[in-house]
């Protein structure tokens, strides 16, 4: 893929870097002041969560330990395969650990409602869940972020570490993908 095919598949800014850190700033803080004293691990889900996950850490004023893991449900493609595969677990034992699940979207719920049973299963102190954007609309299992900084309409994002076919991650804004676009 050239450069203009590349840039000719963004569609619009949805949500420019400037917005994103704002609300980064504000949750860090809330989330600062709640775990003030208490021992913290942010969990991501990589790959899709990593930028934010940075910024977001780097915000929070208070110390934190971070683990990964790595989930798959899209496949290179545009629509949920419907199945949430673990391919890459913690290493850390979480239950001396307030955990907070940080996600870059909450979309069918299918890959949220898996983990955080999964993460409950093994007794944190507590199990919390911030994400960069929750899409509603596209739910088909009941489950919620307990802090969410975005809410968008049904739309394929990209940028700011969302992808598609593993481009687009390196964008410092949140954007509309045209696969229907050809330059």
């Amino acid at each position: 893929m050239n450069a203009q095919e590349y840039h000719g598949k963004i569609k619009q800014i949805l949500i420019p870097h400037t917005e994103i850190a704002k609300r980064i700033a504000q949750v860090a803080g809330e989330i600062s002041a709640e775990y003030e004293g208490k021992p913290l691990l942010l969990v991501t889900v990589l790959k899709g969560a990593f930028v934010f996950l940075a910024d977001f850490c780097r915000a929070l004023t208070i110390p934190c330990e971070i683990g990964f893991m790595r989930v798959k449900s899209y496949f290179d493609g545009t629509i949920s395969s419907g199945e949430v595969t673990v391919l890459l677990d913690l290493e850390q034992d979480i239950s001396q650990y307030h955990v907070i699940l940080v996600e870059d979207i909450v979309d069918t719920g299918r890959t949220l409602s898996t983990l955080t049973k999964l993460l409950q299963q093994r007794n944190p102190l507590s199990l919390k869940v911030v994400a960069l954007l929750d899409k509603p609309s596209r739910r088909v299992v009941d489950c919620r972020a307990d802090y969410a900084l975005f809410t968008i309409e049904d739309r394929f994002v990209i940028g700011y570490g969302m992808d598609c076919g593993e481009l687009y991650r390196n964008l410092p804004d949140i954007a509309e993908f045209d696969a229907q676009h050809t330059p």
